[in-house]
């Protein structure tokens, strides 16, 4: 019988800063999507892991005119980012020595539409609260995890993505 693990929180090493010339690869995941019953992602849509850590299905929300019932994309998003801004908290707390036992982060996903190009776009708000903590240490604290997280600077600064095309029988499919 397998024992259980004992959780804890990443070693406050993640906090040392990289030097190297590339970006280095901590950890990599895929999640692949497939349409469902409608055959659409978004509207019926099964998002697996390749570790099979993650078996989900997708759903159009209510006011997209879906049927709602599961979870959607802007849920999966919102749960990462505010997953990791409280992770990056946490580390960086424990490196000043500040208890944030009662520490939670919300983040907002907008989902809308685009002024620029008339298509869609996103926003998040995310809220931390800090119960206990002085709020000048508190609002230090925050300004340096949107600093250190890196969904923080991705919503800030982008993200380097490429999009492929991978053809069945296609040599370079892998």
């Amino acid at each position: 019988m397998r024992q259980p693990t004992t959780l804890c929180p990443p070693p406050l090493t993640l906090l040392d800063k990289y030097r190297g010339q590339e970006s280095q690869t901590l950890y990599s995941t895929t999640v692949t999507v497939t349409g469902g019953e409608a055959r659409h992602g978004r509207a019926s849509g099964v998002a697996t892991s390749d570790d099979g850590q993650l078996a989900v299905e997708l759903r159009l929300p209510v006011a997209l005119g879906g049927p709602g019932g599961s979870t959607n994309p802007e849920q999966l998003f919102a749960a990462g980012y505010a997953a990791c801004f409280h992770g990056a908290l946490n580390l960086l707390a424990a490196r000043a020595s500040i208890p944030i036992p009662g520490a939670s982060v919300d983040v907002t996903v907008d989902f809308g539409r685009d002024p620029v190009d008339g298509l869609f776009v996103l926003s998040a708000h995310t809220r931390v609260r800090l119960p206990g903590v002085i709020r000048a240490v508190a609002e230090e604290l925050v300004r340096s995890t949107e600093r250190f997280c890196p969904y923080t600077k991705m919503a800030r600064q982008g993200i380097a993505n490429v999009v492929s095309l991978v053809v069945a029988g296609d040599a370079s499919e892998s």
